[in-house]
């Protein structure tokens, strides 16, 4: 009898045993997988955008994060898309374009760095010389605000016209005051504008889209804007993420020694940092 009870007992402490150890299996913590990549969309145009996007991809991807670039062809699916939480950030426009645009759709959109200038330029196919715009010449200008305005600008500074005094970049073809050579504006989508070269007297023209058609804009350009532009190309995100930490590493990424030379290297001007 005696032997029976120490073998019911072993076998009780064995099973007790066995579902203690059974116990700390399923407790144990598993083994960590390998830590997976913060996935960053941003928006961009092709030039210089995205190119320069594409030169931080191997900073960004050592950082954990991997960057990626969705080319847009325009300037306003690019904010929709960001506040339609479509992408994370965009790349492509100036700051005035970004306030006028979230004013406008009430979309809560903001700066978070600015990254280069580029000097908008008259061009022409046509002439070789400002000196050389014949009466009733055909300009093409960007339709949008912001950047209609800065052309008409770049115009009056190149001594074509004269616009009403206190309108600054804000101005418009009806703010034209002086027009000796009875120039006939022609509004149009910016990237329309290189296209138009064939069809126009002078097109001014934003250096992204002129870069893309081939033009140089320091030596192709008429005449282009000095590098004090205001007009500084901007990383923009939804208001409230500005402390999200992938996008204060691309805001680093974009503003480091590293793409400070890419710029100058690559464009030769065309393209300025602004930080």
């Amino acid at each position: 009898m005696k032997k029976i009870i120490a073998l019911l007992a072993a076998v009780l402490m064995l099973t007790v045993l066995t579902a203690g150890c059974g116990d700390k299996k399923a407790a144990a913590p598993a083994t960590p997988a390998a830590d997976k990549k913060v996935v960053l969309k941003v928006g961009a145009t092709p030039v210089p955008h995205a190119e320069i996007l594409k030169a931080i991809q191997p900073l960004l991807a050592k950082d954990g994060i991997e960057l990626k670039i969705v080319e847009f062809t325009d300037y306003v699916r690019p904010n929709v898309a960001l506040a339609e939480k479509e992408l994370d950030a965009n790349f492509f426009q100036h700051l005035p374009y970004l306030q006028q645009f979230a004013a406008d759709r009430k979309l809560d959109l903001v700066s978070l760095i600015a990254v280069h200038i580029e000097p908008m330029g008259v061009y022409s196919k046509k002439i070789k010389s400002v000196n050389e715009v014949p009466n009733g010449g055909i300009v093409a200008i960007p339709n949008d605000p912001t950047n209609g305005g800065r052309a008409l600008s770049i115009l009056a500074q190149a001594g074509l016209i004269k616009m009403k005094d206190g309108v600054g970049v804000k101005g418009t073809v009806k703010d034209v005051t002086d027009n000796p050579k009875k120039l006939v504006f022609k509004e149009l989508e910016a990237p329309q504008l290189p296209r138009s070269l064939d069809d126009v007297t002078l097109a001014v023209i934003n250096s992204n889209y002129a870069l893309e058609a081939k033009l140089n804009p320091t030596k192709d350009a008429l005449f282009i804007e000095k590098k004090e532009s205001p007009y500084a190309n901007i990383l923009a995100i939804r208001k409230g993420d500005e402390k999200r930490p992938e996008l204060v590493k691309l805001a680093k990424a974009l503003t480091s020694p590293d793409v400070k030379k890419f710029i100058e290297d690559k464009y030769k001007g065309a393209v300025v940092p602004a930080f």
